[in-house]
């Protein structure tokens, strides 16, 4: 049976992306097609290098060539990857495809830990991840990346003093921590504050990034107007436990981007300290701050529930001592990994269903 490349896509047009809901010829995502006597060759450029269908989308395509084509034909697939990204040209972070804010309503919950192994997690699927740690008056990532005492570069662009990004674990990152002493308390009034974090995206010398996480600090405040308005933000993730109090807090983090007048895409939530798991029982789950709480949250405000991650002892000592549970194994780590897949695949359906973000502007009277 003679065929042609038409014929291989005519196949493939029959094959889905499962998130997306349109067939991977029609989004664009098959190149490089290759026809021989008994064999096809092409690529399929995820729109993640996080996808977790990664291999189940390899699969159906073997299958529509067979089905369509010639059942004993050799089909060698190449998977790569694009990030997507929905946001307007801008001058601020322009290289930076996703801008994806990491909030909770209250402290204490693990938000930041959470940013932390969210971020070892994409790099580790191939993607280029950064963080800027905009918890002012807290900042904890000098901590968690293991690079305390640390400070950034500074180069001289045209005149301009441009910050450079410390790298670790394959994450470029940027924290007041790393230009204030540690001991000292950071005494700022809240236009301080933001100018400081308005610096962090305008001043430091980012490159190309498929995903920035912006650790916020608790609550509502100028930090989370001042993100909005100054870059166009993906979407947000609210992090909470299960505890009634958590969760309610947690809702009004959620309500904040949901203003009209703000309108942010909430990507998801997730659950921190689902459960209590000992090291040495690794099957047991004990839910000591409550069960269904981010669960229930999710379906009442109609977003994903993204992860429920375990408390065990290893995270804290992770966190102490920089070096984040996401890369060792266990438990943590694979729901760290499932979390970093399940955010990548929400931000891939975002840009393809909504519309374009661009900075917020917000007038006041």
């Amino acid at each position: 049976m003679k065929f042609d490349k038409s014929d291989v896509l005519k196949a493939l047009s029959t094959v889905d992306d499962p998130d997306l809901k349109q067939d991977l010829v029609s989004l664009n995502m098959i190149k490089d097609v290759e026809v021989f006597s008994d064999a096809v060759k092409f690529t399929v450029v995820l729109t993640t290098p996080a996808c977790p269908l990664k291999e189940l989308i390899k699969k159906d395509c073997t299958e529509a060539i067979h089905e369509h084509l010639d059942k004993n034909l050799d089909v060698e697939i190449h998977m790569t990857s694009n990030v997507t990204t929905a946001r307007e040209n801008t001058p601020v972070l322009p290289d930076v495809k996703n801008i994806i804010a990491i909030a909770s309503g209250k402290g204490g919950v693990g938000k930041s830990t959470t940013t932390a192994n969210l971020a070892v997690a994409l790099a580790k699927t191939g993607a280029k991840v950064g963080v800027i740690d905009a918890d002012i008056f807290g900042p904890s990532m000098p901590t968690m990346f293991n690079c305390e005492g640390e400070q950034p570069g500074v180069k001289n662009v045209n005149g301009k003093n441009i910050i450079q990004p410390l790298e670790q674990y394959g994450v470029k990152l940027i924290s007041i921590g790393f230009l204030a002493p540690a001991d000292n308390a950071v005494v700022w009034r809240g236009p301080m504050a933001s100018s400081a974090l308005k610096q962090f995206m305008t001043d430091t010398d980012w490159g190309e990034l498929d995903y920035m996480l912006i650790d916020l600090p608790p609550g509502t405040s100028d930090i989370h107007l001042t993100l909005v308005q100054t870059v166009p933000v993906t979407g947000a993730v609210i992090v909470t436990t299960p505890q009634k109090v958590a969760l309610a807090d947690a809702r009004k983090g959620l309500n904040m981007f949901r203003q009209p007048q703000i309108n942010v895409p909430v990507l998801g939530i997730v659950e921190n300290m689902s459960y209590f798991t000992p090291e040495e029982l690794p099957d047991n789950k004990y839910y000591i701050f409550g069960q269904g709480g981010g669960l229930n949250l999710s379906e009442k405000y109609d977003v994903p529930l993204l992860g429920e991650i375990p408390i065990v002892q290893s995270i804290r000592e992770s966190g102490d001592n920089g070096f984040p549970a996401v890369m060792k194994e266990g438990i943590t780590a694979d729901a760290f990994t499932d979390l970093a897949e399940t955010l990548a695949r929400q931000v891939a359906i975002r840009n393809a269903s909504k519309e374009k973000t661009k900075p917020v502007e917000i007038k006041t009277v």
